[in-house]
């Protein structure tokens, strides 16, 4: 088995990045890390130095993707109505007790399968 403790960086591909960059930015909050003009590619970090997320510009075909975010689970439902407040369709609350835990689903502009996921707390 080999020690992994979580994931620091994911890679999505988007049609239009300064749409993406837009929406993830303005959204989602997340904060700008460099920019890679060479590859077109934006590395932002998600949930301050925690992991990154790679938005790499790819005008091909690609299926959609399902990427979830972390929150605290007393910020889940505010952070429900902030998405919906910023023009963003939203599913859930839903309750997954196997988990545990609570999600709220939407779509990116690429439609990408977005999460937010409230664990509990484990301490």
């Amino acid at each position: 088995m080999l020690p992994i403790r979580g994931l620091y960086e994911i890679a999505i591909r988007v049609k239009d990045l300064p749409r993406a960059e837009a929406f993830y930015l303005e959204v989602l909050g997340l904060k700008v890390g460099i920019r890679d003009e060479r590859r077109n590619r934006l590395f932002l970090y998600a949930g301050g130095e925690a992991g990154m997320v790679v938005l790499e510009e790819d005008k091909g075909v690609w299926p959609p993707q399902h990427f979830a975010f972390t929150v605290n689970d007393s910020d889940i439902e505010s952070a429900a109505a902030t998405l919906v407040e910023r023009g963003v369709a939203v599913d859930g609350p839903h309750t997954h007790d196997w988990m545990p835990s609570r999600s709220v689903y939407f779509s990116d502009p690429d439609g990408h399968a977005l999460e937010l996921i409230a664990l509990p707390d484990r301490s």
